[in-house]
């Protein structure tokens, strides 16, 4: 794609299935990936929070990137994670994904040492020119520490190779205002990550969600995205109780890793791949898994999986 990519609709965070630490899940991986794609998915995103992306080594990143890119054969457009703490791993990642036939990259702020709003654009107008393909800015704070500012994207906007902002802070005000910018860039695009604030984001002038619930039941997401750009608001009430019911799973467990752990275990039940988790992590033991297979059985009515008629 060009530099005026433009990602819109349900482009979920890819999990990524691992057989052990440094060993992909293949099988699981194509089988997620037709999966989604099957469900109506508009673009996937690898490596990103959901996909464990920053608790991968590089070699499996890159081989990741090159079985995602291969098996996706530009069906649908395909962006990758390159967030890292090295500016130059970065670039790296940008080229793995270029090679590899991706349609472009998505770039939270740099962790571990927090930067603030003078040095973030400083290092955003320094990298984005070295970058391969076309960014999508990442606005994740609870796990870098540091906030795209309003302010700052503005003053980014003059910037060629920046094509939109994918937001993760859950402050539904501060995704108002973020939308406020296509006044200014009406060809960038906005995407939301917490899934049961997607239907809303829209009439907001978002234009999409980057929903890690779609690795498990893709057309849920695809359906609520489509009723509320229709504008339905008696269909995207029912699928937001659905988008709702599904979340229960978010609860099980006590610590930040249960969002990953809750969506490997659930793709694991309907017999996608693997749910092995990225160390420092484990996968769900058997009594919460137990629990996530029950809330799963009440969504079989309307999603159904040959996985869950045997359970």
């Amino acid at each position: 794609m060009t530099k005026q990519m433009q990602l819109k609709g349900i482009v979920p965070p890819l999990i990524t299935p691992l057989k052990d630490r440094d060993t992909l899940d293949i099988q699981g991986l194509e089988k997620l990936i037709e999966h989604m794609i099957g469900g109506g998915i508009h673009g996937l995103f690898a490596l990103g929070t959901t996909g464990e992306g920053p608790s991968l080594g590089y070699r499996l990143r890159k081989e990741l990137i090159q079985r995602v890119c291969h098996q996706v054969d530009r069906r649908i457009p395909v962006v990758v994670g390159i967030t890292d703490t090295a500016f130059v791993e970065s670039v790296k990642l940008s080229r793995i994904a270029a090679e590899a036939g991706a349609d472009g990259v998505v770039l939270s702020t740099p962790y571990y040492f927090p930067a603030g709003q003078t040095e973030l654009e400083e290092y955003v107008r320094k990298l984005v020119p070295e970058l391969a393909l076309p960014v999508t800015l990442y606005n994740m704070p609870s796990l870098t520490k540091v906030w795209f500012e309003i302010e700052t994207l503005r003053r980014l906007s003059n910037l060629d190779g920046i094509v939109g902002v994918k937001d993760s802070s859950g402050d539904m005000v501060y995704y108002s205002n973020l939308c406020k910018l296509q006044t200014e860039r009406p060809d960038w695009s906005f995407l939301i990550g917490p899934e049961e604030k997607m239907i809303e984001s829209i009439s907001m002038g978002g234009r999409g969600g980057v929903n890690g619930g779609a690795n498990v039941y893709p057309k849920l997401f695809v359906e609520a995205y489509e009723a509320a750009v229709a504008g339905d608001a008696a269909r995207c009430e029912v699928l937001q109780q659905k988008i709702e019911a599904f979340g229960e799973i978010y609860s099980i467990g006590k610590y930040t890793s249960r969002f990953i752990k809750a969506t490997k275990c659930a793709a694991s039940v309907l017999g996608l791949c693997d749910d092995f988790m990225a160390e420092p992590f484990n996968r769900f033991y058997p009594q919460d898994r137990e629990k996530l297979e029950g809330i799963l059985k009440k969504m079989e009515v309307d999603y159904p999986s040959v996985a869950l008629e045997r359970l």
